[in-house]
């Protein structure tokens, strides 16, 4: 697969806050590429430069090869975290307006399809619950049928059942052969949809992979996942990482042995789980930060 987007050394500055800090990357035409860390990382600033939105205080975002200009921003879509529309407009009439504003234009009727829009095409759009709006949303970045396709938190909010519907449009999209750029703070969202991924945090790039590369590379075995008030007075960090306030996360190649040595110490398996490793895991090794459910919702 070819590249679509080179990045290279790319940096911005607000004053004494170095925001993104000299990070490099590729996207390959036809897969999607995601961006994920936590509050403050840079992966907003990055995919606001990304979209030409933000000016870049030293480095190179290239195009095809070539700097932003006014054909690549005909071939780009993006949908934002939040998008004011016109009031009194319905769905169908939304997608008329937007459609005003280019030369080249996707078929209504096929967008509505693939956006399962028809249902609701008559409704105004103050009145869609919030997958529906995601929907509108999606359609209304794909009016121009572009190559590429900006995704800035896009089911942030949603409940799982509006999420999962979501994913599979997003899915059909990369069918198309069209490159998506996701940043999100799920982590299940981010394995199942991506094919590559870069973790940020503190404005640097910390790991960059394919979901199953990153596992495979810092993970072997499993996690044993125990109650901290087990440990009694010993030390949580002696045995591995901390998941939230009461639990502590130990990696196990030898979860038999593991288990074992626990015993041999005492030590109470009351509550006591063994899983896999997923990208929430990795997530919290490299970065040392849970992020909880508010933050997920509240972070623009």
């Amino acid at each position: 697969m070819s590249v679509v987007i080179q990045v290279e050394n790319l940096t911005k500055q607000y004053k004494e806050l170095t925001a993104v800090d000299g990070i490099s990357f590729s996207v390959k035409q036809g897969t999607c590429f995601g961006l994920l860390g936590p509050n403050g990382a840079g992966k907003t600033t990055t995919i606001e430069m990304m979209e030409g939105l933000v000016t870049k205080t030293s480095g190179d975002i290239l195009f095809f090869g070539q700097q932003i200009n006014k054909q690549i921003l005909r071939d780009i879509g993006i949908q934002f975290q939040h998008t004011a529309l016109q009031d009194f407009l319905t769905v169908e009439e939304t997608i008329d307006m937007f459609s005003a504003f280019y030369a080249k234009v996707t078929d209504k009727s096929t967008l509505m399809d693939l956006c399962d829009l028809h249902d609701i095409a008559d409704r105004d759009h103050k009145k869609l619950s919030g997958g529906q709006k995601q929907r509108l949303l999606l359609a209304l970045a794909l009016i121009n049928d572009p190559k590429i396709l900006f995704l800035d938190e896009p089911t942030t909010g949603l409940d799982p059942h509006a999420r999962r519907n979501f994913w599979d449009l997003i899915n059909k999209v990369k069918q198309q052969g069209k490159t998506v750029v996701l940043t999100t703070h799920y982590m299940d969202e981010a394995e199942y949809l991506c094919d590559d991924i870069v973790i940020m945090d503190k404005g640097k790039i910390i790991a960059h992979d394919s979901p199953q590369g990153l596992l495979s590379k810092h993970f072997s075995g499993a996690i044993i996942r125990l109650p901290i008030e087990n440990l009694k007075d010993e030390k949580p960090e002696a045995y591995g990482r901390l998941f939230g306030e009461n639990h502590v996360d130990i990696d196990a190649v030898d979860v038999e042995k593991v288990i074992s040595e626990l015993l041999s110490k005492k030590i109470s398996l009351a509550g006591l789980q063994v899983k896999s490793a997923n990208l929430d895991d990795l997530f919290i090794k490299l970065t040392g930060h849970q992020l909880s459910q508010s933050e997920k919702e509240e972070q623009a």
